[in-house]
């Protein structure tokens, strides 16, 4: 999994309060020595956390509608094949059902604390990964490319910038801040949530005594930074490494269940985060798609384990989290000549935590040809209304219209 090349660089106001241009990592631990401190049991409302499925996640075959008679016809070799045939898929409601490799989503759907939301999606009809990308995560497709330059994250952040709890309010979980977050408030990427201080480990004592040294003498702001960033050598003050997840969790031996297993830690220490975002990429399958036992399966398989254990591992502070799984576009209707899917348009999202769950939302617009959006799922529910929904009624937010310029809310019931 790569992060996105056209992510941001951190954020200027807060890497200068920093010591000596130090790693990102060690720049979060500053800010959130003193946000735990500030913020512990604040928790007045809870964090966002959004999963991005970097470049087309195919919810056709995730979230199965064996129900409608016309995916078989477009899909006679990739679809997954209805309920009670060999690997076929797993119920939900008698029209929806989940791959077969997505079963750990039984059980927060099970539960009810998983919604699903189908035939969803950005309403731009661009098929391009990259201009997808900005105008969903800008959230104003209807504005040309280049005409915004804020994520829809970082609009939240500043709508409620009165309410922060601490000084370090949002994190994006990789190497660069996603475009969601771009030019956010009191933001940072954070790449390694464990990582050390700065340096081969065998000198870090070294490095920590010089660098007290050298601001023992300093204003009592500047050394009050450098006795912040140097306690707090892991991201909140969480001990990542020796982190147990509860209620029997486990995350799998991925980067993403690794990462997801430290969002869950950091939500726990209730630092006064607001929003915390994660790519997951590798979904672009133009060939070679795998539903059961290929790259798709595997990628299911990865995703909703993680997805199982964060939620497990989050029972006891199902009100601390709201988290949303969504892509940039679903993928075409009709599988390919070389047992793929291309680019499409309409997709499934997922919206994780104290929800109405147990439950598939959708106004099915079918797969007729007639009913297809040049080849594609139409998109009837506009992402923004399921995001819009959480940011009204959970997140504290007045204005939506200072969040998703042009665009008027329709809920939907993620929350009923």
């Amino acid at each position: 999994m790569k992060d996105d090349p056209r992510s941001s660089s951190p954020t200027p106001g807060l890497s200068r309060r920093t010591l000596l241009g130090a790693s990102t990592s060690l720049a979060a631990a500053a800010a959130l020595s003193g946000s735990a401190r500030a913020a512990r049991g604040a928790g007045d409302k809870p964090v966002l956390v959004q999963v991005f499925l970097r470049t087309g996640m195919d919810g056709l075959t995730t979230v199965v509608p064996h129900g409608d008679a016309d995916l078989y016809r477009l899909r006679p070799r990739l679809a997954i094949r209805p309920p009670g045939q060999t690997n076929g898929a797993l119920d939900l409601d008698g029209f929806f059902g989940l791959a077969p490799a997505a079963a750990p989503l039984l059980t927060p759907f099970g539960d009810g604390h998983l919604a699903i939301v189908h035939a969803s999606g950005s309403i731009d009809p661009t098929r391009s990964h990259f201009e997808a990308f900005e105008r969903m995560e800008y959230a104003d497709p209807r504005v040309p490319t280049g005409a915004i330059h804020s994520g829809w994250a970082t609009r939240y952040l500043l709508h409620t910038a009165a309410g922060a709890q601490g000084s370090l309010r949002g994190i994006g979980v990789g190497a660069n801040l996603p475009l969601t977050l771009r030019q956010a408030p009191s933001t940072l990427p954070v790449l390694e949530f464990a990582a050390s201080f700065p340096g081969p480990p065998g000198t870090a004592a070294q490095r920590q005594d010089a660098l007290l040294d050298a601001y023992a003498t300093r204003s009592p702001v500047l050394h009050a930074t450098a006795l912040n960033a140097l306690e707090a050598l892991h991201v909140g003050g969480v001990d990542y490494d020796a982190y147990q997840p509860e209620h029997g969790a486990q995350y799998p031996d991925s980067l993403f269940g690794a990462r997801l297993r430290n969002v869950a830690a950091l939500i726990k220490q209730e630092a006064g985060i607001e929003v915390v975002t994660l790519d997951y990429g590798g979904w672009d399958l133009h060939a070679r798609l795998g539903p059961i036992d290929g790259r798709m399966a595997a990628l299911l398989d990865d995703l909703t384990r993680g997805l199982e254990a964060f939620y497990l591992d989050m029972l006891g502070h199902l009100d601390d989290y709201l988290l949303v799984c969504l892509s940039e576009f679903g993928r075409h209707a009709r599988e390919n000549g070389s047992d793929g899917v291309d680019h499409g348009h309409g997709n499934a999202m997922f919206v994780l935590g104290d929800v109405a769950g147990g439950r598939v939302l959708a106004d099915w617009p079918g797969l007729s040809d007639a009913a297809l959006d040049q080849g594609d799922l139409a998109i009837t529910i506009d992402y923004r209304d399921v995001l819009g929904e959480l940011l009204v009624e959970r997140l504290g937010v007045t204005d939506l219209a200072a969040i998703f310029p042009q665009h008027t809310l329709t809920p939907h019931g993620v929350l009923a």
